[in-house]
């Protein structure tokens, strides 16, 4: 799948805090920790895998490993991806019946799913698709903040 981009100063927050209360530079944490991190944010969205490593430098993320469906492989790497501090998302994961990739999306102050449906597919009323495309890191389709990157199938 290649690269993906992702504005690293938003996201969810799953890297521990210091004593003052702030996490720590990407570069003060050791990459295992942090790879550790995201492979268990990975399992705690049950996301399914054959195989999976999860390897970080500074603010990239490396995925290998193997999975069943392309789905799968595009959703790991928006779970990491939505991670903040994480800016970049290195996908090589290898898929079993590869299909076609999704597009994807950034979405931008002011976006809806009802609006960017109707981006996409020109109906607005098509919004479950790009929710049931996104879950579970999505949980709510009114719970969606810019900078995140959506996953948006073919109908």
């Amino acid at each position: 799948m290649g690269l993906l981009s992702f504005i690293k100063g938003v996201g969810e927050k799953i890297f521990k805090k210091d004593e003052a209360g702030t996490a720590p530079h990407p570069a003060e944490v050791a990459d295992p920790l942090r790879a550790s991190a995201l492979l268990a944010h990975i399992k705690s969205l049950g996301l399914p895998y054959n195989s999976l490593s999860v390897r970080t430098s500074q603010h990239t993320v490396i995925l290998e490993g193997s999975v069943a469906r392309q789905e799968d492989a595009e959703k790991i790497a928006l779970a990491v991806g939505n991670v903040e501090d994480v800016d970049l998302v290195d996908n090589r994961i290898e898929v079993v019946a590869p299909t076609p990739t999704a597009r994807f999306h950034t979405v931008e102050k002011g976006d809806t799913l009802s609006k960017i449906a109707q981006t996409y597919y020109g109906d607005m009323n098509q919004y479950p698709a790009i929710f049931e495309a996104n879950k579970p890191m999505l949980k709510n389709p009114d719970l969606i903040y810019p900078g995140q990157v959506l996953r948006i199938p073919a109908l």
